[in-house]
């Protein structure tokens, strides 16, 4: 097993409302005070992954569908993070699919 954020650091990169310093790249790479920060998965998965953002990429397992986007979405909040038109129209076709999913996150210091 490996370990993935959900939000890889290219995809924070592009997705930055305004340029992080390295103090706060750091920060965000070594989060450990979110409970999603790290999610164990097979390596084949995390390389599948890479950087790609929920429209580009998907958990094989569609049960867990939702709960990836929740964990994805509570992680761009937690660190104001903006999402890009694909990655939106995504992210609320999959919340759709799981109106009962509670996205939860707590700002980043």
């Amino acid at each position: 097993m490996t370990e993935t954020a959900p939000d890889g650091l290219d995809e924070v990169y592009d997705s930055e409302q305004a340029p992080w310093g390295a103090a706060r790249r750091e920060a965000y790479a070594n989060d450990q005070d979110s409970p999603d920060a790290l999610i164990a998965v097979t390596a084949p998965s995390n390389r599948s992954k890479a950087d790609k953002d929920p429209a580009e990429w998907l958990p094989s397992d569609a049960s867990c569908h939702c709960a990836y986007a929740a964990t994805w979405v509570g992680t761009k909040l937690r660190w104001d993070l903006a999402a890009d038109e694909a990655e939106r129209d995504a992210l609320l076709g999959l919340a759709e699919e799981g109106p009962a999913t509670v996205v939860a996150y707590e700002p980043a210091p």
